[in-house]
């Protein structure tokens, strides 16, 4: 199960609605980054055929098969602060991250 928080959720309507994109956010894992993989991170207009579409409050999250159970137990936050705004990562599947917590490893 992922979990998307009241307030990634608010940010993600807000990009959703900028960007003009009527589909959803893409989540999933890729090859790379200082840690072994990365996380992506993308609008899509539409899901593929395979994808896990989860929906929170009217959005909805496209994850592909092969990235499911690398993210399986995430929690996608979005934090505001004076020093930064950015979505955060919790991934309990993570054995170990880098200082900027957008790579990790199993």
């Amino acid at each position: 199960m992922i979990t998307v928080t009241d307030n990634a959720v608010k940010r993600i309507k807000q990009l959703l609605e900028k960007h003009n994109c009527e589909g959803g956010l893409r989540l999933g894992v890729q090859g790379g980054g200082c840690s072994g993989m990365s996380y992506l991170f993308r609008l899509d207009p539409k899901p593929r055929a395979t994808d896990h579409i989860l929906t929170f409050d009217a959005v909805n999250v496209y994850v592909d098969p092969k990235s499911f159970p690398y993210l399986d137990g995430l929690t996608l936050d979005f934090t505001e602060s004076l020093m930064e705004s950015a979505f955060v990562w919790h991934n309990p599947n993570a054995k170990r991250s880098c200082s900027c917590g957008k790579s990790f490893a199993v």
